[in-house]
């Protein structure tokens, strides 16, 4: 596997848990587990690899500490060589109508400049109204929902991994 890191927006530390399971699976190591907020331009440098995760909130927006410079990092670099994979967490029940929507704004912008974008889902598995996140019946990303439900996650978690971890 080339060099890899996990990118998270956390606001309430389900994301982060998320991201540190996820790197589990994956054998990436702890200090290439990256909090947004410790990101900057010069680590893309450091990575082939890019795995970012957000939380949806509000009307599908991405998590808060995204939008204060990691957004903007992803929006103005060439990413081309990079392979990226996504992964967010929502709420269906409550936000079905916009259910892990802010994997979109990630995805368009990593797209936009260049990047792979691997691991997309089946959206059939799930139940949600909709999600700007969904292309052609797929998640952009590995959808999560903590909230209702989290007896799904491990496996959920297992399944993308083996799909992603060929390509990363």
């Amino acid at each position: 596997m080339r060099k890899t890191c996990i990118i998270f927006g956390s606001t309430t530390g389900t994301c982060e848990s998320l991201a540190s399971k996820i790197a589990d699976k994956l054998g990436i190591a702890a200090n290439d587990i990256i909090n947004v907020n410790d990101f900057k331009a010069e680590m893309l440098s450091e990575y082939d690899n890019l795995i970012l995760g957000t939380s949806t909130w509000g009307a599908g927006d991405l998590q808060d500490d995204w939008y204060g410079g990691g957004l903007k990092i992803l929006q103005s670099n060439d990413l081309t060589g990079k392979t990226v994979a996504l992964f967010g967490c929502g709420d269906s029940a409550s936000y079905g109508d916009t259910f892990c929507g802010g994997m979109a704004e990630l995805y368009d912008a990593v797209k936009k400049q260049g990047a792979k974008v691997i691991g997309s889902v089946d959206a059939d598995n799930y139940s949600y109204e909709a999600s700007a996140a969904v292309i052609n019946d797929e998640f952009v990303g590995l959808a999560l929902d903590e909230d209702n439900e989290s007896n799904l996650t491990d496996e959920r978690i297992e399944k993308w991994v083996e799909q992603i971890k060929n390509n990363l």
